[in-house]
């Protein structure tokens, strides 16, 4: 593909801005976008302002490149035909249905491009999908709403469950929820229906209930989540021993649960007696699951069930990196979308890293390479690259078969110098000491105090 000298350039200095330009085309193309709002919105309807432009608006708040929904769409109010408080009634209303529709558009579009690419993750378990689930409660919003400002408590907009692809590393679903307060094992139902045959679903004790386990049993899928003390177990035969791993001693035994409608399940549970107390100070903790002996040994499961710290890393990442919460959106249908819209933009991040532990190796990106620099690359670079290259040389993108994208990135990956995107991880924190000094003063000169410790340092 012939693109313009500007373009090239950009790939030379700057491929890692231009692979996300060019994965977000290709993910969040306008025309799908519009084409997913009418098949998934129930009341609301597009009268002048497109789903397509709510996503873009959004997109550059998300992402730190703009500081507020107002000072986005003052940028571009040229461009749209509506009021900001158009905008506001559209985020306002949208539908958590369009939400988690958009989410798993995005990783759809974006997984046979990493597939082609090569980029995929080791298959933490062949021959089977693993899944991983947990779930994100959001940040306290400003009490801007009438029926919050005199509220003391912080006000919850939601919460949502995502599943986690390990191998392709893309967020693949959203199950999003209004009510701050509900439990996570409510979504239940949605749960279920999400999994199919031969699906691994890892998930920490808040999902060991009985409908959820016995759900997963009925779609012909299989769970590894940690056993809640509040599951009683109808038998348990004897622990025996089956090995270590990192964290601690390995032990198995057989267990029969029951099932909401009286019949038992069989079961295995897996006992990892811990070298260290984990923050809840547990010093074991004990791992439930269908998958047969011949699948998966007791080490095996307990090594699988580590993997669900991954997703926890995603949500660390996404504060990091992007602005998932935004403080501003009170209405919980505008913060499920500002979430929704932050996992779609890590699902591109996210294909920029495949690109590079296709050209480069796993390890070596994994170990070296920074998700926080990489979006900031993206960012600082985004409007101006914006303002330089056409529209249509980005639109050629939004179209472009998955094998032909994948290609192109690559050769653009050959171009990043991993130097400049190298993590620094640090070192082990230091304790805090406890503040006894100055204890009697509202303030003191750091330059004073500096001048007395020069004088005594010898």
């Amino acid at each position: 593909m012939i693109m313009s000298k500007i373009f090239e350039r950009f790939v030379t200095e700057t491929p890692v801005s231009v692979m996300a330009r060019a994965a977000m085309e290709h993910a969040l193309a306008p025309e799908a976008l519009d084409e997913l709002f009418m098949e998934h919105a129930d009341t609301q309807y597009t009268r002048e302002l497109l789903f397509s432009s709510v996503v873009d608006l959004m997109s550059v708040v998300v992402g730190r490149i703009s500081p507020s929904v107002h000072a986005a769409y003052q940028a571009v109010a040229k461009t749209l035909p509506v009021s900001l408080a158009s905008v506001y009634n559209k985020l306002n209303g949208l539908e958590p249905g369009v939400t988690c529709a958009l989410v798993s558009h995005t990783a759809d579009r974006l997984a046979p491009v990493i597939v082609s690419m090569g980029g995929q993750m080791p298959a933490l378990l062949p021959g089977y999908r693993v899944r991983i689930l947990d779930g994100n409660h959001l940040a306290a919003t400003e009490r801007r709403l009438q029926v919050l400002h005199r509220s003391k408590a912080g006000p919850l907009p939601g919460h949502a469950l995502v599943v986690l692809d390990p191998s392709l590393m893309l967020a693949t679903h959203m199950i999003p929820c209004e009510d701050g307060h509900a439990q996570e094992r409510s979504l239940t139902p949605e749960i279920i229906e999400l999994l199919e045959a031969n699906d691994v679903l890892v998930a920490d004790r808040n999902f060991c209930t009985s409908p959820l386990l016995s759900g997963v049993v009925a779609q012909d899928a299989f769970f590894v989540i940690r056993h809640h003390a509040n599951m009683t177990l109808v038998s348990a035969g004897r622990l025996k021993k089956c090995g270590r791993t990192d964290t601690g001693e390995v032990y198995e035994h057989s267990v029969t649960i029951m099932k909401p409608d009286g019949e038992l399940l069989e079961a295995r549970r897996i006992v990892i007696r811990l070298n260290k107390p984990t923050r809840d100070g547990d010093s074991e903790m004990a791992i439930l699951t269908n998958l047969p002996t011949s699948a998966a040994s007791a080490v095996a499961v307990a090594e699988l069930y580590r993997e669900r710290w991954t997703l926890e890393t995603m949500f660390q990442s996404l504060t990091l990196m992007l602005d998932g919460e935004v403080a501003t959106l009170g209405y919980p249908r505008a913060a499920l979308l500002g979430f929704g819209i932050a996992l779609a933009a890590y699902n591109v991040l996210s294909t920029v890293q495949a690109a590079l532990r296709a050209e480069f190796g796993i390890e070596k990106v994994q170990n070296e390479v920074s998700g926080y620099y990489i979006a900031n690359e993206v960012r600082s670079m985004a409007a101006g690259m914006a303002v330089a290259v056409e529209p249509v040389a980005w639109a050629t993108f939004q179209t472009m078969p998955p094998a032909a994208l994948a290609k192109e990135m690559l050769r653009w990956a050959a171009h990043v110098q991993l130097r400049k995107l190298k993590r620094h991880p640090r070192g082990e924190k230091k304790p805090v000491p406890k503040r006894t000094r100055f204890a009697d003063k509202t303030h003191v000169s750091t330059a004073r105090l500096l001048a007395e410790f020069r004088k005594k340092s010898p």
